[in-house]
């Protein structure tokens, strides 16, 4: 749509169309992408807006004139106008934990699927001092609101009065008192789902390996965990505590396989997440006890690659793409001043090879 001419002494400069001048160095704006288009300002808002009462052909015009300009819209005079900045922040823990990391992903996923742009920041320790210095600072970005993703008390505890200041959605919590919208993948149903599956394959000796006490979605599992066998008229072992780490499965394991002579090992266990399993399919492999002719092994998450185990484990698959997509519902709710809510996303079992009938 421009041309390149060549002036005395062989420099080049770009000339503008016929009937259409920048106004030398500036910046092109909108009035700019409407002449060259041929349009209204108003057409032009439309398409930038994604409306849907523009002609194809016409959209196509006006993104042929934001590309040939080189157009980027104003969000700071937008966001005068609109009091947003169409921004949101998210706070996650400096980890590199399943749970933790799928959530931000699917956070970031909803949100650049509706055009919203998220900032990012981690800490080390869910302390007041260093949670509410990063809240700060998404205050000075001008955020529109922030994403607490909470994975335990310490996180609900620091964050919880913030909400007067800024909109929050905290990720984990069912619910949390006061005026903070939450999100959090059903945890207890999930956890009743594996212990069904098992209970419908006839097990009835289910031990449970569970996560830290301090976190909020340990608790749940094993909450689901109890209520399932109780409900069931099963007599539950007592849970053996653990972490989220593989290496703390094996040693588990390494310790059922040991009290054997003094405690037959359970028909089945059903681990507060994919790597404890993963740490008892190690340890259970060393000693040749085979999974699930056995012991079947049921985990939490789905984790990239549990499919690859051996063998391969069956495990409760939660909602990730639903608990991003709720989460921004949330984040707009909040926004716009609604009454905070407390919204479940669900999961579902994915049987594979590691759960079986139990032993005769």
């Amino acid at each position: 749509m421009s041309e390149t001419l060549r002036g005395v002494g062989g420099d080049e400069r770009e000339r503008e169309p016929a009937g259409f001048e920048t106004g030398g160095s500036r910046p092109p704006a909108m009035s700019d992408v409407a002449k060259l288009a041929g349009v209204s300002h108003q057409t032009v808002s439309r398409v930038l807006n994604d409306h849907p009462n523009v002609k194809e052909a016409t959209r196509e015009r006006v993104r042929a004139a934001i590309a040939e300009l080189g157009y980027r819209r104003n969000e700071a005079a937008r966001a005068l106008v609109t009091r947003r900045t169409g921004a949101i922040g998210v706070i996650t823990e400096d980890s590199p934990l399943f749970g933790p990391t799928m959530t931000l992903i699917a956070v970031e996923n909803a949100a650049r699927s509706q055009g919203t742009y998220v900032s990012v920041a981690t800490v080390t320790r869910w302390e007041v001092s260093s949670v509410q210095a990063t809240l700060e600072h998404f205050l000075d970005q001008g955020v529109d609101g922030v994403v607490v993703i909470a994975s335990h008390d310490e996180a609900v505890r620091a964050v919880r009065d913030y909400s007067r200041r800024l909109p929050v959605v905290m990720v984990g919590p069912t619910r949390v008192n006061g005026d903070i919208h939450t999100v959090a993948v059903n945890q207890y149903a999930g956890a009743g789902l594996a212990v069904g599956h098992l209970l419908d394959l006839g097990h009835t000796d289910i031990l449970h390996v569970s996560g830290p006490p301090k976190w909020l979605d340990a608790r749940a599992r094993e909450r689901g965990w109890l209520d399932a066998m109780l409900q069931a008229g099963a007599v539950p072992r007592d849970p053996v505590p653990g972490d989220w780490t593989a290496s703390t499965g094996f040693a588990i394991g390494r310790r059922l396989l040991g009290e054997r002579d003094v405690r037959p090992l359970p028909t089945a266990i059903f681990t507060a997440n994919d790597q404890l399993a993963l740490g008892l399919l190690h340890a259970f492999a060393d000693a040749g006890v085979s999974v699930p002719r056995e012991v079947s092994v049921v985990g939490f998450d789905d984790v990239e690659g549990s499919e690859h185990f051996f063998p391969p484990l069956t495990t409760v698959t939660p909602d990730w793409a639903a608990l991003g997509a709720r989460c921004l519902e949330r984040m707009t709710a909040a926004i716009d001043h609604l009454p905070a809510e407390g919204v479940l996303v669900g999961a579902r079992i994915t049987v594979r090879a590691s759960s079986g009938p139990p032993r005769r």
